[in-house]
């Protein structure tokens, strides 16, 4: 059982201001969450194979490979939408 200290302290953790309606749901929520868990570890599993995903890709990542190219760096900036300033491309902060 998630008790409303234990909610508290979460909430100081990631440094959110919990009201005490909020505690109290997130200490019920929680606490339905952690008994389903308990449910899915009676699941015996021993025969199953381990797996990382679900979807058949055997590999996702493909090896980097240099290529030579013809065009001028120039060229390349050339082709942007956005901004070149000091031979870069200028895109947005992103925070």
């Amino acid at each position: 059982m998630i008790d409303e200290k234990d909610v508290l302290h979460m909430g100081k953790l990631a440094r959110i201001e919990l009201t005490g309606d909020e505690v109290r749901k997130f200490s019920k929520d929680l606490s339905a969450v952690f008994e389903y868990m308990e449910v899915l570890n009676e699941v015996n599993t021993d025969d199953l194979p381990e797996i990382s995903q679900v979807n058949g890709l055997s590999s996702v990542f493909e090896e980097d490979v240099v290529v030579a190219s013809d065009c001028l760096p120039a060229e390349l900036l050339s082709q942007s939408q956005n901004p070149v300033e000091l031979n870069q491309i200028k895109v947005s902060k992103v925070v």
